[in-house]
């Protein structure tokens, strides 16, 4: 992602500051996320009601802008992660979440976007997302941090969390005139 501000925070510093919006810190620096158009926002709101209306039966939880400690040194916001609802509940996020999704915004490139999927790999997460909403395309990683396009549908192995692609542009397509 491009960091649009960085300045150098003590750690102690960035876990009691509130900013608007929230901030990763990466080793003694906050970065800016790109965050608050409409796509992005139409998108993330999608994810939190879709995943959220499902928390009971997949035994999940689901977070918007969530912090996530992804090493001593780091702290990231995904637009959404999701943890096992069985875990216990964290105030900042240490266990690694079953799932992270980051959705694009304007400014936003995909090669951006492998820094902050390595960090999410380093910490054990399994399974991250990313949905470019600009071009309506969805983007998957494996654990080797591969990122693939995937035409139809994201999907959690072993579980029955599913996100089909249709449905999802389907909201953003509403917005902008297309549906």
């Amino acid at each position: 992602m491009a960091t649009v501000n960085a300045a150098l925070v003590p750690l102690e510093v960035y876990l009691r500051t509130t900013y608007r919006p929230d901030r990763d810190w990466i080793d003694g620096e906050t970065k800016e996320r790109n965050v608050g158009e409409g796509p992005h926002a139409v998108i993330q709101k999608f994810l939190a009601m879709y995943l959220g209306s499902h928390e009971e039966e997949w035994d999940i939880l689901v977070r918007t802008e969530q912090r996530v400690q992804t090493s001593t040194t780091q702290f990231r916001i995904p637009d959404v992660c999701v943890t096992q609802g069985s875990e216990p509940f964290e105030a900042i996020v240490t266990t690694p979440p079953l799932l992270c999704i980051e959705i694009l915004s304007r400014d936003d490139r995909m090669n951006d976007m492998q820094e902050r999927i390595d960090d999410y790999l380093a910490m054990g997460v399994e399974n991250i997302w990313v949905i470019d909403p600009r071009l309506r395309q969805l983007y998957a990683t494996d654990v080797a941090g591969s990122v693939s396009s995937v035409q139809h549908a994201l999907e959690i192995a072993g579980t029955p969390i599913r996100l089909d692609a249709e449905t999802l542009f389907k909201q953003l397509n509403k917005l902008v005139g297309l549906a």
